[in-house]
């Protein structure tokens, strides 16, 4: 009878990438209930999916004949196929995701204290770990200013935790007032050290927050680690997108994945008369991702309670998690593990292995 019941189920699709969830082992099994019932198990690529809406329906529309249809979810993060096919300096961590922009101003470190904290809500196990040495602002808004981190063998440190992730910043070595004036060697050497000598665990995702621009960190990530993709974040305005498409370029040379673009600063609503007003423009970076051929992850609006949100430490998706603002952001989270996981089926890992789907083929 279970038989039967997979046999029904064995051409659902994932929404994802439209091949047979039972191809790509999703449906972990059935259980028969009493009362003419049945429990679906389903294995998800990511606890974030934004999908698990979408399954349950089609699970329970291709099962009419039960009177009562449950559908159990759980999931298993596949690492990225480039794992363990060169040097690594996080060997514990699935996918490390890095969030970048051309320029900056454009609220990288928002979108990516965020997105960490989105992620980690939904079920996952995610570090942040702030590269940007010059103007690293990820102590502050995740609330751990002036914290520093402590070690139990003088050779690999801590990191600290905030709202359920692990966070590295070389904010929490150095004087806050101090400035950063190092040249290449050194940055490498730096990232080396919090990426190599941090004590990360087992991870589902790792957060790297870039610096803004094209330069020596982003060389030394594409050169030492296997990066799943590339998160660039921009406003809609011209000279942000110009920025934006120099960012995916050279992700593109170095050999890293563009997952897709956010669109940060996209609209005002006036709490008062609840009039729009695009103060940046709106929409650019949608009409960028698809003259990039990249996907579009989503837009987040100016709202006021994010700016205060970061500046005390607790960012909006835990703070305010109501607001459509923060809706947004998790939305985006979602959106961004859901690229990783079809990258992790899609992409043929070196050595020749074949993917677990090809895109393109029936």
């Amino acid at each position: 009878m279970a038989e039967d019941v997979l046999q029904l189920l064995k051409d659902l699709p994932d929404p994802s990438s439209g091949r047979p969830m039972a191809q790509l082992g999703m449906l972990a099994g059935v259980e028969l209930l009493e009362g003419n019932g049945v429990r679906v198990k389903v294995t998800l690529p990511t606890p974030a999916s934004p999908h698990r809406a979408t399954i349950d329906q089609t699970i329970r529309a291709a099962l009419p004949g039960f009177a009562r249809v449950e559908v159990a979810f759980d999931w298993n993060v596949r690492p990225s196929p480039s794992k363990g096919s060169g040097p690594d300096l996080v060997p514990g961590v699935k996918n490390v995701i890095l969030v970048g922009s051309g320029k900056g101003g454009v609220g990288k470190s928002t979108v990516a204290a965020n997105v960490a904290v989105a992620l980690a809500q939904l079920g996952a196990k995610v570090g942040l770990l702030d590269a940007d040495i010059y103007g690293p602002s990820v102590p502050l808004m995740m609330g751990l200013f002036g914290a520093r981190p402590s070690s139990d063998d003088g050779k690999l440190v801590n990191p600290l935790s905030a709202f359920g992730v692990k966070v590295i910043s070389i904010g929490f070595f150095v004087d806050p007032d101090q400035a950063m004036i190092w040249r290449g060697p050194m940055l490498h050497g730096a990232l080396v050290q919090l990426l190599r000598d941090v004590r990360w665990g087992e991870l589902d995702y790792l957060i790297l927050d870039l610096p803004p621009g094209t330069g020596d960190i982003q060389l030394t990530i594409a050169q030492q680690v296997a990066v799943s993709g590339a998160v660039v974040v921009t406003t809609p305005q011209d000279v942000a997108l110009s920025d934006a498409i120099k960012a995916k370029t050279m992700f593109d040379k170095v050999n890293i994945p563009v997952l897709g673009f956010v669109e940060n600063m996209s609209g005002f609503v006036c709490p008062n008369c609840h009039h729009e007003t695009d103060i940046f423009s709106k929409g650019g970076a949608e009409q960028a991702a698809e003259k990039m051929g990249v996907a579009f992850l989503g837009r987040v609006p100016i709202n006021a309670a994010i700016r205060v949100g970061s500046d005390d430490g607790k960012p909006i998706v835990a703070s305010e998690p109501g607001l459509p603002e923060a809706q947004a952001l998790t939305r985006i989270a979602q959106n961004i593990a859901d690229r990783v996981a079809l990258a992790n089926l899609t992409a043929v890992p070196r050595g020749g292995q074949k993917p677990l789907v090809q895109l393109g083929k029936k």
